[in-house]
């Protein structure tokens, strides 16, 4: 499950060290991390990442077939959380130590700065495979954050963008060696750390409001 530490003025939120599968109570216990982070006060930012194979391997399908009657409040959910990382009045730094997958990619997005290993791992949206069609709000957030011409790439080949092509293609801000990762992922997150409170939190309601209206859109969230 995932977990959160503080190194000085940075909050460091491990997803956790399996494929961090979004399971409502993985779900819960991140909004939780960000209670914490909202919470805190003065200068501060955040990072996430994880430990291990997977940085988030995305829905938890498993639990979605056994729980088939509540996929509108699941899909809710997810697109809640999306929602609160893209807006939080904080920096936000997405470490990708390993594959990001899915839901896990989106989840990616939401987050202001993209740091990846350069040697190991793929970023991947792979649902024209496994025939689950973005939800509105899962496209409105992919296409906020990517070029046209990378979003449709991405959203119709499945491609698996490795670090490297991942910064070329302008997914990630830079790939980098697995043991620089954190540091730099860190060095993005310190550089920022005077930014956080209402303003930050202002200027990105309103540079990604129409993405914001379609995620906290509640009515017919699959379309």
């Amino acid at each position: 499950m995932p977990t959160l530490a503080r190194q000085d003025n940075i909050f460091v939120l491990d997803l956790g060290d399996g494929e961090n599968r979004f399971h409502p109570d993985w779900i819960s216990s991140v909004n939780t991390a960000l209670d914490e982070v909202e919470k805190a006060e003065g200068p501060r930012a955040m990072v996430t990442t994880a430990t291990g194979k997977f940085y988030s391997n995305g829905l938890d399908l498993e639990w979605l077939s056994a729980h088939s009657d509540q996929y509108q409040d699941y899909v809710v959910s997810v697109h809640e959380l999306f929602a609160r990382v893209l807006s939080l009045p904080v920096i936000t730094v997405a470490a990708l130590q390993g594959h990001t997958f899915a839901a896990g990619a989106m989840f990616s997005l939401a987050h202001d700065f993209r740091v990846m290993r350069a040697d190991r791992g793929y970023w991947c949206l792979p649902e024209a495979d496994i025939n689950i069609p973005f939800t509105p709000g899962m496209a409105a957030l992919i296409q906020s954050r990517l070029t046209p011409q990378t979003s449709h790439e991405a959203m119709l080949t499945a491609r698996r963008y490795g670090g490297t092509d991942a910064e070329t293609a302008g997914i990630i801000d830079r790939a980098v060696a697995d043991d620089a990762l954190r540091a730099t992922a860190l060095e993005f997150a310190r550089a920022q750390l005077n930014k956080a409170g209402d303003t930050l939190g202002t200027i990105k309601a309103r540079m990604y409001a129409s993405a914001l209206a379609v995620l906290r859109d509640t009515t017919n969230p699959l379309g």
